[in-house]
C-alpha cells in the first residue's frame, strides 16, 4: 500500500463528479443528488469524500444547466461546469475543464455517496498500471438470460459476470479516445463502455457492496441504514440551542407555548417564545439542518407574530425529512421573574406535543441569574436547550 500511494502521489489526478442528471426515476421535486441523506445533501457527501478522502489535484462537478450558474456553497472548492443532455455529454464538458497537466481522471456518480477513499485509491492505482479501471462487483447469484416475454433463454457463467460501479479511472489519452465517440454513440451508461468501443482494455477492481447507487427512495432508505450501522450518520446526535429576548411592556409572555400572566412580555418578530426558539435551534442543529433564522427569517413578513409552537412543529418535520426522530430535550429557562415552577409541566406537555414525543422525554427547569446581567435585572429571559435525536431507520 505504501508503494502504491507513493506512485500515485507523483501523478496529477483529477476527479469528475457526474451530477448533471435529473433523477426522474427517483420521483422527487428536485434532482436526486440534492435530496438529503441523514440531513446532508447526497451531492455534498459525495463531493466531500473526493475533497478530503483522497489528494485530488482538482474536482470538477457537472451540474444541471439551471443550477450550474448558482451552485451551492459546498461546491466552492470545486470547478463547476454545466452538464449536458446525456451522461457522456456532461462528462465531456467536465473533461474540457480539467487542467492540461492532468494524467489520470477519475469519474464518479454523484448518486454514490458512500464510496470509500480506499476504493478510490485502488481504482486510481489500477488505472495508472493498466490505462483504464473500474470498480465492479462479481455476481453472487445465478444469472439468467431472458427475452421480452420473460422466458429464460439461457444461464450465464456467474464467474464471468461483473456489476459495474464507479469510480472509473482512466489515463487521459484513454478517456480522450472514449469521449471522442460520445457525440455519435448511443447513450452510454458509463465511460468504460465508450473506452471498450474505442478499443481499450478496462481492468476490473474489486468494488464495494456498500457503494450503492441511489436511484429510488428505497435506495435512499438503504443508504440511511448503512450510514447508521457504521456510525457515519451518527445514529444519535446532540444539538444545542440558545436564545434571549428582551422583556417589554405591552406584550404577552409566552414560554413553551404557555401564556404566563406577567406585566411584561418578550419582544420579537414572532410571538418571541424564547423556549420554543431555543428548542427549535437545538433539534435543527443536531440534524445539521441550519437554524431558526434560516428557515423562518425575521425579515419575512410571513412570520410576523407567528406562533412559535407552529414553527417548532415545522422544524420537527424538517428533522424527520432528514431521517431523524427526537429522543428527548432538556431546557433551562433563565428568568429572574416571574416564578416559573407553576407552569413547568404545562410547558413540558406543550413541547412534547409539538415534538411528537412523550412528556417524560421533555425536561424544563427554571433558574434565576442571581441578579446578574440583563436576565438578573429582569430585563430579559434567556434559554439554553439540548436535544438528542436518533436515526429513524
Amino acid at each position: 500500500m505504501v508503494g502504491q500511494r507513493a506512485r500515485i502521489e507523483f501523478v496529477h489526478v483529477s476527479a469528475i463528479i457526474a451530477a448533471g442528471g435529473r433523477g426522474s426515476r427517483f420521483g422527487g421535486a428536485q434532482p436526486k443528488q440534492f435530496e438529503l441523506l441523514a440531513g446532508v445533501p447526497i451531492l455534498k457527501r459525495t463531493v466531500d469524500t473526493f475533497l478530503t478522502g483522497y489528494p485530488f489535484d482538482e474536482v470538477v462537478v457537472a451540474l444541471p444547466s439551471e443550477l450550474a450558474a448558482n451552485p451551492p456553497a459546498y461546491l466552492d472548492d470545486t470547478i463547476v461546469v454545466e452538464g449536458g443532455e446525456r451522461r457522456q455529454d456532461s462528462v465531456a464538458n467536465a473533461f474540457a475543464a480539467v487542467a492540461p497537466s492532468s494524467q489520470v481522471i477519475v469519474i464518479h456518480d454523484a448518486a454514490r455517496p458512500l464510496v470509500s477513499p480506499s476504493l478510490i485509491e485502488r481504482t486510481v492505482a489500477a488505472a495508472i498500471e493498466h490505462g483504464a479501471a473500474i470498480a465492479a462487483l462479481e455476481a453472487r447469484d445465478t444469472v439468467k438470460r431472458g427475452d421480452a416475454s420473460r422466458t429464460i433463454r439461457g444461464t450465464l457463467p456467474r464467474g464471468e459476470i461483473f456489476l459495474a460501479q464507479t469510480p472509473q479511472a482512466f489515463r487521459v489519452g484513454v478517456l480522450r479516445d472514449a469521449l471522442s465517440l460520445a457525440s455519435t454513440a448511443a447513450d452510454a451508461t458509463d465511460e468504460a463502455t465508450l473506452a471498450e468501443q474505442a478499443g481499450h482494455h478496462v481492468h476490473l477492481v474489486e468494488g464495494d457492496a456498500r457503494n450503492l447507487k441511489i436511484t429510488t427512495p428505497d435506495d435512499l432508505d438503504m443508504a440511511e441504514r448503512l450510514l447508521a450501522r457504521k456510525g457515519g450518520a451518527a445514529a444519535i446526535r446532540i444539538g444545542n440551542g440558545y436564545d434571549l429576548h428582551r422583556l417589554v411592556a405591552g406584550r404577552p409572555l409566552v414560554l413553551g407555548g404557555v401564556s404566563i400572566p406577567f406585566d411584561k412580555g418578550l419582544d420579537g418578530h414572532s410571538d418571541a417564545d424564547v423556549v420554543c426558539h431555543a428548542v427549535t435551534d437545538a433539534i435543527l442543529g443536531a440534524a445539521s439542518a441550519g437554524d431558526i433564522g434560516r428557515h423562518f427569517p425575521d425579515t419575512d413578513p410571513a412570520w410576523k407574530g407567528a406562533d412559535s409552537v407552529d414553527l417548532l412543529k415545522r422544524a420537527v418535520a424538517i428533522v424527520k425529512a432528514a431521517g431523524f426522530g427526537v429522543a428527548n430535550v432538556d431546557v433551562i429557562v433563565i428568568a429572574q421573574r416571574p416564578k416559573l415552577s407553576p407552569y413547568v409541566d404545562s410547558m413540558r406537555a406543550s413541547l412534547a406535543c409539538a415534538l411528537g414525543i412523550d412528556m417524560d422525554q421533555v425536561s424544563v427547569k427554571g433558574k434565576t441569574n442571581e441578579g446578574v446581567d440583563s436576565t438578573g435585572a429582569g430585563e430579559a429571559i434567556a434559554v439554553h436547550a439540548v436535544a438528542l435525536i436518533h436515526h429513524a431507520s
